[in-house]
């Protein structure tokens, strides 16, 4: 007995290339920073390349780069993120900060986008005999179809959720670094590369 197995290879490869990816928590907190900047008693110590998997795609896609910050203020004066230290690029340009909300709706995996292999829901597996006659056919394509649909949309919600949750959490703009104070958070930025970073006090 024969079964084809053209159909089963290409939904291996489908699922294999299309699934959709989980989202591991970035920590700000735990992070090894490299790349540092220190002005008027203040530190600076960010990084870049923080996302994998379909949220990187993404980052490249649009055109935005999540970073992580850390802030210490050694200064004798409490300071507010995005009016007393402002971020800049090492030439002096402010950076325009983006909303932590829009990063989040930006970056985000579609679970909609996995209804597509709904259309797999009319395969079926057919099996021949030794004379090459066909003996029966399985409607596999019932079961893999909405589960393969239903499961990715269920995994991407989750990872989208554990990001939002993330970005929320960390969310520096507008926030008082106090003196003597360490302060973490995650921004997006409008950049296609990985430009040097300064603080700017005023």
């Amino acid at each position: 007995m024969k079964t084809f197995k053209i159909p089963l290879l290409l939904l291996a490869t489908l699922t294999l290339t299309n699934c959709a990816s989980g989202y591991k928590m970035i920590e700000p907190k735990s992070i090894n920073y490299i790349s540092t900047y220190e002005t008027a008693n203040v530190k600076l110590e960010y990084k870049y390349d923080l996302l994998d998997k379909k949220y990187s795609k993404k980052e490249l896609k649009k055109g935005v780069k999540l970073l992580a910050l850390k802030i210490t203020n050694n200064s004798d004066s409490d300071l507010m993120f995005g009016r007393d230290a402002k971020l800049t690029y090492a030439d002096g340009t402010e950076i325009f900060i983006l909303d932590n909300d829009k990063v989040f709706k930006t970056l985000k995996q579609s679970p909609a986008s996995y209804l597509w292999y709904l259309l797999l829901t009319p395969v079926n597996l057919y099996t021949t005999g030794s004379d090459g006659q066909q003996t029966s056919s399985t409607p596999i394509g019932l079961v893999l179809g909405p589960g393969l649909a239903g499961g990715n949309m269920i995994a991407a919600g989750s990872a989208n959720k554990r990001f939002k949750t993330e970005m929320l959490a960390y969310d520096i703009k507008g926030t008082t670094i106090k003196k003597g104070e360490t302060v973490y958070g995650l921004i997006g930025i409008k950049t296609d590369s990985f430009e040097s970073l300064k603080l700017k006090i005023e």
